[in-house]
């Protein structure tokens, strides 16, 4: 069940995504992001009221709750890093970069993990690493240093970040039911997103938000803590090393959405590398 729950992820992810770069047109993408938490947060608990896993809370350990607290500090700071790289950059080019995080996320789980390291796994890591690099173009990454090339640290950062969740959140869930897991590590999420609200100064701009782009920020949290439940879930039952590279197959989703929705169409170098990233993922779940 786990890879049904690591597919149902990468969906919501994809569509996360584009639900995200319509919210924040003309709204500020730390706001947007504030905003869109409280949705997970409300979204994530009702789910823990249905399972009923409430009553945990008091037997977490103190190393469980650490990591996840730690893991909903990374979430945190790679929604704001990823966020604000799509509001300055095309979706089809900061996403790519964001799921290079795979790379990363699948060499952490099999040395600190040790989920197991073979030759064909090796094999599906170099030719997921290889369509991440053909799906990034050359350009993109050296107008990095100037005003309109500034997305590209972001969605570098938003990579970094990410693969830290995957870790520290597999290590957070071992010990507690994975709803509870992520609604807890939803709150950490939500005080560090607001804090640098307040601490930039745009409180203000809260209650300015359209009623269009409030309504996808919205559906965006929802998508978003669909996601969060699928793949916790996914990581609490499954490998990490699997799951995390099935969760990034969210850029399938993506592409397709971003052709319809903004027109926006990968080059034909980039399209052989969408194919290679989805043809290494699926022979890490195989293998």
């Amino acid at each position: 069940m786990w890879l049904l729950y690591a597919v149902g992820s990468a969906f919501f992810a994809g569509l996360t995504s584009i639900l995200a770069k319509c919210g924040i047109r003309k709204t500020d993408s730390t706001v947007a992001t504030a905003v869109r938490t409280v949705i997970v947060l409300i979204f994530s608990w009702i789910i823990v009221g249905i399972v009923g896993s409430g009553s945990q809370m008091a037997s977490i350990s103190g190393r469980t709750l650490v990591f996840l607290i730690l893991s909903g500090a990374a979430t945190g700071a790679s929604w704001l890093c990823y966020f604000k790289a799509l509001q300055l950059g095309d979706i089809n080019k900061v996403v790519p970069i964001d799921k290079s995080s795979t790379v990363l996320t699948i060499l952490l789980a099999l040395i600190f993990l040790q989920e197991g390291v073979s030759v064909p796994k090796a094999i599906a890591v170099a030719v997921i690493a290889v369509g991440i690099f053909l799906m990034i173009e050359k350009k993109d990454v050296e107008k990095k240093t100037d005003g309109h090339g500034s997305w590209f640290l972001y969605a570098a950062g938003s990579a970094f970040f990410a693969s830290l969740t995957a870790i520290l959140g597999k290590i957070g869930i071992s010990g507690v039911e994975s709803n509870l897991g992520t609604a807890i590590r939803t709150i950490v999420v939500l005080v560090m997103a607001w804090l640098m609200v307040f601490v930039t100064g745009k409180t203000k701009e809260v209650g300015q938000i359209g009623r269009k782009e409030l309504l996808f920020i919205c559906f965006s949290g929802v998508a978003t803590g669909a996601s969060w439940l699928c793949y916790y879930r996914a990581l609490q039952e499954g490998p990490a090393s699997v799951v995390a590279p099935i969760d990034k197959l969210s850029v399938i989703v993506t592409v397709i959405f971003s052709y319809f929705v903004f027109g926006e169409k990968l080059s034909k170098k980039a399209l052989a590398g969408l194919v290679l990233l989805t043809a290494g993922t699926i022979a890490m779940a195989l293998i």
